[in-house]
């Protein structure tokens, strides 16, 4: 199973790319499972993808899958299949 991702404002920074394809052997998965795939591909990102005190990356970024904000989903437990797309949007800005 192949889930697309695209980064944008600090996340493509920091990655250092615009997309990705995680992979997975299992046939279902959970937005949880690939953010965790991420960051353990990309240690970089951690740190400013998931909030350290809460183990959580919905403070600092808006997140889409197939363009729908996960809230309007099952949150951090949506599950994705073969093919869909995440987009990770950083809320944080510099200045």
């Amino acid at each position: 199973m192949e889930i697309a991702v695209k980064f944008f404002g600090v996340f493509r920074g920091i990655s250092g790319k615009s997309k990705l394809t995680v992979k997975f052997e299992n046939a279902t998965v959970s937005l949880k499972d690939t953010i965790e795939k991420i960051v353990e591909e990309m240690p970089r990102l951690k740190r400013v993808l998931v909030d350290p005190e809460l183990e959580d990356p919905r403070p600092n970024t808006l997140i889409l899958v197939n363009a729908k904000e996960i809230s309007v989903l099952n949150g951090l437990e949506t599950m994705l299949k073969d093919k869909d797309e995440v987009v990770f949007i950083s809320v944080l800005h510099a200045g």
